[in-house]
This record gives structure tokens, sequence and C-alpha cells, in this order.
């Protein structure tokens, strides 16, 4: 019976710290999510919006 009670307990908890897991990932997609907005707003009004683009090989001579 104590091993029973030790299983449902361990069992609660694993479901509780899978909740908060879910949670947080809800939180940070969020988050996510309202960045990628606010910076979609910010870019509507910009002509060349890749203006920091990375050159990756140096210019020819």
């Amino acid at each position: 019976m104590f091993e029973y009670e030790l299983q449902q307990l361990r069992s609660a908890e694993l479901r509780r710290e899978a909740a908060n897991e879910r949670l947080a990932r809800e939180a940070t997609r969020r988050a996510r999510a309202a960045r990628r907005e606010a910076v979609g707003r910010a870019a509507e009004g910009e002509v060349h919006p890749d203006h920091r683009r990375r050159h990756w090989f140096t210019r020819a001579a």
C-alpha cells in the first residue's frame, strides 16, 4: 500500500511539473509572437528593411 501511495504522489508531481512546463512554453511562444508583431508594425514604413544585412564576402576590387 505504501508503494502505491508513493507512486500516486510521484505521478501527481510529474503532472504538475508537466503543466508548469507547458505554461512556460506557452508564455515563451506568446512573447515571441508579440515581438514578431511589434517588429512587423515597426517595419511597415521602412523601404529597405535589411539595412543591417551581413555581408558574407568581401567586395571585389
